[in-house]
């Protein structure tokens, strides 16, 4: 995909991150706005499925590890790659569907006008819309991970776990942030991000957004019950007790 221009003055690089989405990816792709973003690439976490084949076909941009390495891993390249090709701000994305590309500009317009340097999508304001997702998963996300998460930021968030965010790419600039310790490889990384930004003051704000599971027969989420949710819940553990920094 070639650039698209941008204006007034930020350049934006929008990523979905994919692990064996072959099918799904496709649909995200169709829903991108070129006119939305610089450029849209996919970041394929070590796919054996002909995910970054299938990318490739129509035309978009893939970048990928050759073996599964974690989300966060993937998350922390992207922002590299943002660094490096002077990007200002990157949206990150769901690569199996359940984010609606048509919201990216809910999520840069605080960015935009100066308002915001991260932004957090939250499918529990008014006006966001969380489909019929299964009581349990409600329970963990619209209540356990957001309250302990705005414990230990003191900051009241109502949705801390949903991947789809945008933020500035100078944040990355303050080495208080450091994305390249290990334990961040997985789940890790995008509770971290969002609590550096709070705590170390930058501009912070939730917009209304859309997150649809897909059926469960079609997989639901790739994120195991335990050592998954552990994943997501630890950076909240050691950075609020300051064990990690």
């Amino acid at each position: 995909m070639t650039e698209s221009p941008r204006p007034p003055r930020l350049r934006v690089l929008a990523s979905s991150i994919a692990f064996n989405e072959s099918q799904k990816i496709l649909r995200v792709i169709d829903r991108v706005n070129p006119d939305d973003v610089t450029q849209f690439m996919v970041f394929d976490d070590g796919s054996t499925d002909g995910t970054a084949e299938a990318i490739r076909s129509r035309g978009f941009r893939v970048e990928r590890h050759e073996l599964q390495r974690g989300v966060g891993a993937s998350i922390r390249d992207v922002i590299r790659i943002a660094q490096r090709e002077k990007f200002d701000v990157v949206v990150i994305m769901a690569g199996n569907d359940k984010d609606r590309p048509q919201e990216i500009p809910k999520l840069l317009e605080p960015i935009e006008s100066g308002r915001a340097d991260f932004v957090q999508g939250s499918r529990y304001l008014p006006g966001g819309d969380f489909g019929n997702m299964p009581f349990y998963r409600r329970l963990a996300t619209q209540v356990v991970h957001p309250l302990l998460f705005s414990v230990v930021t003191f900051r009241r968030i109502t949705d801390s776990t949903n991947g789809f965010r945008a933020f500035r790419v100078s944040l990355f600039d303050d080495l208080r942030i450091d994305l390249d310790d290990p334990w961040l490889d997985k789940y890790e990384l995008e509770p971290y991000i969002f609590f550096k930004a709070i705590t170390l003051g930058y501009k912070v704000v939730e917009v209304p957004v859309t997150k649809i599971y897909p059926p469960h027969e079609q997989g639901y989420t790739k994120m195991k019950p335990i050592t998954g949710w552990w994943s997501i819940l630890r950076p909240l553990v050691l950075l609020g007790l300051h064990l990690k920094k």
